[in-house]
């Protein structure tokens, strides 16, 4: 046996072990798909004008900050009421317009703004709030990733639905769904907000002094009655620090032995809210939780920058643990609704499993009956080149930890067909060479290489395909494209190199080379 066919060998030998060793034992290795395993399929709307009311808060407090430091005269900054994106400086004077527009344009220009009779309106510019609500949707997406690691729920598929505002998460096999489902949901807002009146029993006893409507840049809060904080409160529109400025949260106990949670603030928030806290001694400020209330104190002094908090109240030790992993795995940048739930039972995914292999045994079975009957003994060299293509298949996925699913199965099958199809070119290139007279050896050797081109383009042209399946498909697409694009990848190793090395051994061990059955 000549050296290089020994170091094939050896190489093939390497892979088949490799393969097994990935995917056994194939319960505990395979991730099932939740079409496959049960569990529940659900599509989340982000609600992306949140995370453009956060940008335009951030921005009116920083705007604040610098008016104050460059010495500019400006009546009050308030919030566009039925606008998106926009805020409006009140009596800024015409002695000041100068400075300011200078101040916009230099410091904010991302933003565009107009007179407007003795006001100044301020909105964002149209590519800004593009790129910010796609921004929100990735922040999303990445947020609910950070969630369901922290919950020990590895490799959950959460993919995008094509480019809008659409997210689609799977749970396959939760043993806890509503659990899981209410800490996805959770926004996690966190606010700091100063307040200016309450609590009150109703909203129309706490704006009685206001004439029944809440004045510019304040708005009315309800407190959180879980919490055992009742009543309403008229508190900033404008938040001083928000969840996102978080740097570490967790679980811990207050004075009185009760679950609650610590946080700190990362450098420059902290930074932030020492000066909020130093302008603003006297006054009560409160902690807002997803727009609920949760406690109230008042500003004794200036808190330093390196300090952080608790957030106290009536928590369970499971609700404070719950709400300390949503705030350390990051707030969402919007509110998120429930569109659409699909509950898939572990039982029809347990029918699914069986029907899916049998379905694989049975086109294996039937694909290798016909090549042994058709290519007689060369069949055997396709039968043994098929079973490792399904060997280096399940040893991929189950390195990927890609999710099998229902539609995998039927890639699987796929697979199956196209990888007997590069065998069958083989053989045929073969056979017109050797009806040409020409002896076995160079019969093979031609063979391979005029079939090689061919499987070449067919298969690199449906691995394309697929690769355009698996960016903008949904989980099943993106399962059978998965599939398909480990299974013709391996195909193309099997058809050509393996069987080409059974060929070489079957060969080097026979004195008489005049004849191949094919």
């Amino acid at each position: 046996m000549k050296k290089d066919v020994r170091w094939k060998i050896v190489f093939i030998v390497a892979v088949i072990i490799l393969s097994v060793f990935l995917f056994y034992p194939p319960k505990d290795k395979i991730l099932l798909g939740l079409d496959l395993r049960g569990g529940m399929h659900l599509v989340l709307q982000v609600i992306t004008d949140d995370a453009i009311d956060s940008e335009t808060d951030m921005e009116i407090l920083r705007l604040q900050e610098r008016l104050k430091k460059k010495n500019i005269k400006v009546g009050t900054i308030v919030k566009a009421e039925n606008e998106i994106g926009e805020f409006i400086i009140r009596d800024y004077g015409s002695i000041n317009e100068r400075d300011l527009r200078n101040l916009l344009d230099n410091e904010f220009k991302e933003w565009e703004h107009s007179r407007s009779g003795n006001d100044m309106k301020v909105n964002l510019k149209s590519n800004v709030v593009f790129y910010l609500r796609d921004q929100a949707v990735r922040q999303a997406m990445q947020t609910l990733r950070n969630r369901v690691d922290e919950l020990g729920l590895s490799e959950i598929p959460i993919q995008r639905q094509g480019t809008g505002e659409r997210i689609i998460v799977e749970l396959p096999g939760i043993e806890n769904p509503d659990r899981v489902k209410n800490i996805l949901k959770t926004t996690a807002m966190l606010e700091w907000k100063l307040v200016y009146a309450g609590p009150a029993p109703t909203e129309e006893a706490l704006l009685e002094p206001t004439g029944g409507k809440a004045p510019e840049n304040q708005e009315v809060l309800e407190g959180d009655k879980a919490r055992g904080n009742e009543g309403y409160y008229l508190v900033s529109k404008i938040a001083a620090v928000t969840g996102g400025d978080l740097r570490s949260a967790r679980r811990t106990v207050d004075e009185w032995n009760a679950p609650a949670i610590s946080f700190t603030l990362n450098p420059d928030a902290g930074r932030r809210f020492e000066r909020f806290t130093g302008d603003n001694i006297g006054k009560p400020l409160c902690i807002i939780l997803d727009n609920k209330v949760q406690e109230v104190a008042n500003i004794k002094d200036q808190i330093p920058a390196s300090s952080g908090g608790i957030i106290h109240g009536s928590y369970s030790v499971e609700d404070a643990e719950d709400l300390a992993l949503v705030l350390r795995a990051g707030a969402l940048p919007a509110e998120i609704k429930y569109l659409e739930e699909r509950t898939i039972g572990p039982s029809l995914g347990a029918d699914s499993v069986r029907k899916g292999l049998s379905s694989i045994i049975l086109a294996l079975i039937l694909v290798l009956i016909f090549m042994v009957f058709y290519y007689k003994v060369s069949g055997i060299n396709s039968v043994i080149a098929l079973t490792m293509n399904i060997l280096i298949l399940m040893g991929a996925l189950a390195y990927f930890k890609a999710n099998l699913t229902l539609p995998g199965i039927a890639g699987i099958i796929l697979t199956i067909g196209m990888a007997v199809d590069a065998n069958v070119l083989v053989f045929e290139r073969i056979r017109e060479e050797l009806s040409t007279g020409k002896s076995v050896l160079s019969s093979i050797s031609t063979g391979f290489k005029r079939a090689f081109r061919t499987i070449l383009d067919a298969n690199m042209t449906t691995i394309i395909a697929a690769i355009f399946l698996f960016q903008f498909g949904t989980g099943p697409i993106r399962g059978f494209a998965v599939t398909l694009i480990i299974g013709i990848t391996a195909s193309m190793f099997t058809a050509v190199f393996v069987s080409r090395t059974i060929f070489d051994v079957y060969f080097s061990k026979r004195k008489k080379r005049e004849k191949l059955s094919i």
